[in-house]
C-alpha cells in the first residue's frame, strides 16, 4: 500500500482522524530598530495575555504592542517569549511572530518592542496565535537568556499551553517516523519506545480509542523550522546517515509550534519543536542484515512490491518501447501506470527488489502490485533475480484461467522448483468483491503431502468514498480508526473463507496458508474475521505473543501489521516461526529508487541517499514464514478430511 490519507491522521485535537487546513495567512515586517531617546511609551500588552487560557486569543484581530526576547528565527518570522513569565501554567509565555520572508536584523537573545495584529493563523485543522503584519520593532537590549521549560511526554492535556515557549523535551525520544524527512526536515518522535496503530493492538473501541489519545499525546514533530522542500544538506543527520523509526534522540531544546506535518497546509498536522540547540540521536534500531530465523524445512514470504511495472508513467517500457499504457479497467493509458517513471528509475528500483529477495531465499513468495500485465512484469522480476542467485533457481507460476481481475496491479507467486512441486493450475477468486482476485496455488511437499498458498491484497484504506456511504471512514462506529473501505474488506474475508474451503476440497488437504496485504491491522473486522473462524494469525502467534511490536507498515508515526500470515489450524502445527524483516517501514522515502524530491543539483550538497541495496525497496515490511513437513505425522492428503475452518456464504456485492 502506498502512503495515502487515511483516518488516523491526526488534528491538534486527538479525538478527531482526519484534518483539512486553511489558506496560509500573509504579513510583512519591518527591520528593527533602536529606540530614540524621545521615544512615546507604548502601552504594553504581555505575551501571556495576547495567548490567554484558552486555544484561541481573547485578543484576536486586535492591534497591540508587546515585548519580550528572541528565542529562535526562522525562515519567515520568529518567536518571542516574556522574559519572566507570569507564573500561570495555563498560559503561554511565547508568542509566533509572522514576517512572511527571512526576518533581518533580528537575533537570538534580543529584547524586542513591537505592534502587529493578534491573528488565529488557521492551520492543519486548528489555529496558532500569532502577531502579524508586525511593525515600530525596536531592541531593547541583547545577551538575554531564557530558561527553557521542561516537559516531558506524555502531556496533562495538549502542548497548547506551550506554545511559542522555549522547552526542553525530556528524552529519550524515539523516531516514530521519517517519511517526510528528506522532503520537509521533519521526523515524528515518541517517548516510550515504539507506538503501535491502535487498532493493531486493540478491537475497534473505546480501548483503541484511548491508545490513540495517548499516541497523540506522547509524540510530535521535531522541525527544521524552514519552508524550504529537499533541503540540503538534509537536517538531522548523523555521521552513518539519517535515523532510522526506532533510533533514539537525547534531551531536545527548542520552540514548541503546532502546523502541518508536511509542507501542504491542507495536510494532517501535530504539534512541533524547532530546535535551538542541534538535536544528537543514536543508532538504538540498526539495520538487520538478514531476515529473523523462523525455522523449518520451507520458507514462505509475503512481500508488497509497492508498484512493479514493466511499463512507465512516461510510456515507456523496460523492453524499450514508447507510447504504451497500462490497463485499468477498459482503459489503457500511461495515466494508469504506477511506480517507476522511467527506465532509470525501474532499473533502480528492480536492483533494491532484486537483492531484498536474494537474501530472503523463500521456497515460495507471494508477490502484491505487481503490474496487471499477463506474466511480463512477474517475469522480468524473475529474470533479473535469476542473474543474481543463479538461472532456473525461481520460475512464476502459470497465470489463473479465471483471469487477474481489472485493476491496474494484481497478485503474483514466484516458487523454487527444486523445492517445490505445483499441483494442478493455479486458481483465482474472480468474485466480484475483489477487484484484485486472491491466487491460490497448491504445492507438493519436498517428502510428499501438500499445502495450499492463497495470495492476497484487499481493497486500501485510501479513496474514501462520500460521507454516508457505509464504507466511509468510521460509518458504522465514528472514530473507530479502521479506516475507510473497513465493511468492504470483510466481506473480502468472509469471501475469502469460502474460496479457501473450495480449494482445500479441491486440493483433498486442510493445509492452507493465507498470505498478502490484507490493509487491515491485527484486531479490524477483516482480521477478526478470519481468526474467529479458526485461522491462527502467525505474526500474533510468534511475535505479539513475546511482548515485542509487530509491525510491518508505518503510517502517521503509528506501526502496526498491514501484511499477514494465517494459517488454518491444520497447517498450523506445521509452522516453527514468522516474522518481518524490517528492511522498508523504518526507513527514510529518500532511501528508495525515485529520482524526484533529491537535493538539489549544487555544491555542496547532499548526495542522493539511494543504495543497490534491500533497504527501502518498498514501504511494506516482507514477511517470511517457516513451515515443517514433519512435525510428527504423515503429510500425505487425506481425501474427504473435515475442514477445520467454516465457509462463508459466496459474495454477491459488486466492489465499487
Amino acid at each position: 500500500m502506498t502512503h495515502r490519507p487515511h483516518p488516523n491522521a491526526r488534528p491538534r485535537r486527538w479525538a478527531a482522524w482526519m484534518v483539512a487546513a486553511l489558506p496560509l495567512i500573509l504579513g510583512a515586517a519591518s527591520a528593527p530598530r533602536h529606540p530614540a531617546s524621545t521615544a512615546a511609551l507604548a502601552t504594553i500588552t504581555p505575551i501571556t495575555a495576547i495567548q490567554g487560557r484558552g486555544d484561541v486569543s481573547p485578543l484576536e484581530g486586535q492591534t497591540v504592542t508587546t515585548s519580550g526576547v528572541v528565542t529562535r528565527v526562522n525562515s519567515h518570522g520568529f518567536f518571542l517569549q516574556d522574559l519572566r513569565g507570569d507564573a500561570d501554567d495555563a498560559t503561554s509565555d511565547g508568542l509566533f511572530v509572522f514576517t512572511r520572508t527571512a526576518p533581518t536584523g533580528v537575533a537570538v537573545g534580543q529584547g524586542l518592542q513591537l505592534t502587529g495584529t493578534v491573528v488565529e493563523f488557521s492551520t492543519a485543522g486548528s489555529s496558532v496565535t500569532q502577531l502579524s503584519s508586525p511593525s515600530a520593532i525596536t531592541v531593547t537590549g541583547a545577551g538575554h537568556t531564557i530558561t527553557p521549560q521542561a516537559v516531558t511526554l506524555p502531556v496533562t492535556g495538549d502542548l497548547e499551553r506551550f506554545e511559542g515557549m522555549l522547552v526542553t523535551l525530556t528524552g529519550p525520544l524515539v523516531v516514530q517516523q521519517n517519511y517526510f524527512h528528506a522532503r520537509y526536515g521533519q521526523l515524528t518522535l515518541g517517548h516510550g519506545g515504539r507506538l503501535q496503530t491502535p487498532t493493531h493492538r486493540h478491537r475497534p473501541g473505546v480501548q483503541a480509542q484511548a491508545l490513540a489519545q495517548l499516541n497523540a499525546l506522547s509524540s510530535i514533530v521535531l522541525d527544521d523550522g524552514s519552508s524550504v522542500q529537499n533541503p540540503s544538506p538534509t537536517p538531522f543527520i548523523g555521521h552513518d546517515g539519517a535515523p532510522r523509526a526506532g533510533d533514539s534522540f537525547g534531551d531536545i531544546t527548542g520552540v514548541i509550534d503546532y502546523g502541518p506535518t508536511t509542507a501542504a497546509a491542507a495536510g494532517p498536522g501535530d504539534y512541533r519543536i524547532h530546535p535551538t540547540v542541534t538535536p544528537v540521536w543514536r543508532r538504538t534500531h540498526p539495520r538487520p542484515a538478514a531476515p529473523p530465523p523462523v525455522g523449518g524445512d520451507i520458507k514462505v514470504g509475503s512481500f508488497n512490491l509497492l508498484n512493479y511495472f514493466t511499463t512507465f508513467t512516461d510510456g515507456t517500457t523496460a523492453s524499450g518501447q514508447t507510447g504504451q499504457g497500462c490497463r485499468l479497467g477498459t482503459a489503457v493509458a500511461a495515466a494508469h501506470c504506477r511506480g517507476a517513471g522511467n527506465l532509470a528509475e525501474f532499473r533502480r528500483q528492480r536492483a533494491k527488489i532484486v537483492e531484498a529477495l536474494a537474501v530472503m531465499k523463500a521456497d515460495v513468495l507471494g508477490l502484491m502490485e505487481v503490474q496487471n500485465n499477463g506474466n511480463a512484469a512477474a517475469q522480468n522480476l524473475v529474470d533479473a533475480l535469476n542473474a543474481r542467485v543463479g538461472a532456473g533457481t525461481y520460475a512464476t507460476t502459470a497465470l489463473p484461467a479465471a483471469g487477474t481481475g481489472t485493476d491496474a496491479i494484481r497478485v503474483a507467486m514466484v516458487y523454487r522448483p527444486a523445492r517445490l512441486r505445483v499441483m494442478g493450475a493455479p486458481v483465482s477468486d474472480t468474485d466480484p468483491i475483489h477487484h484484485r482476485p486472491p491466487l491460490a496455488q497448491t504445492f507438493q511437499w519436498p517428502h510428499g503431502g501438500r499445502f495450499t498458498l492463497v495470495v492476497n491484497h484487499f481493497k486500501s484504506k485510501g479513496g474514501c468514498p462520500a460521507a454516508g456511504d457505509a464504507d466511509a471512514a468510521g460509518n458504522t462506529d465514528a472514530g473507530d480508526g479502521q479506516g475507510c473501505w473497513n465493511a468492504l474488506r470483510t466481506r473480502q474475508s468472509q469471501r475469502l473463507r469460502a474460496f479457501v474451503a473450495q480449494r482445500q476440497a479441491a486440493a483433498g488437504s486442510d493445509d492452507v496458508l493465507v498470505i498478502g496485504d490484507l490493509n487491515a491491522y491485527a484486531q479490524e473486522d477483516p482480521i477478526d474475521e478470519l481468526t474467529r473462524h479458526g485461522y491462527v494469525d502467525l505474526i500474533s502467534r510468534f511475535q505479539d505473543s513475546r511482548g515485542s511490536v509487530s509491525y510491518s507498515y508505518v503510517f502517521d508515526g503509528m506501526a502496526g501489521v498491514l501484511d499477514h500470515a494465517l494459517a488454518t489450524p491444520a497447517l498450523a502445527a506445521r509452522v516453527t516461526g514468522a516474522a518481518h524483516w524490517h528492511i522498508n517501514a523504518d526507513e527514510s522515502r529518500a532511501q528508495d529508487y525515485n529520482l524526484e524530491f533529491k537535493p538539489p543539483a549544487c555544491t555542496p550538497c547532499a548526495p542522493d541517499p539511494y543504495t543497490a541495496t534491500p533497504y527501502r525497496s518498498s514501504d511494506h515490511d516482507p514477511l517470511l514464514v517457516g513451515l515443517n513437513p514433519h512435525p510428527g505425522g504423515s503429510t500425505a492428503p487425506r481425501q474427504g478430511a473435515r475442514r477445520p475452518v467454516s465457509p462463508a456464504t459466496s459474495s454477491t456485492s459488486t466492489p465499487p
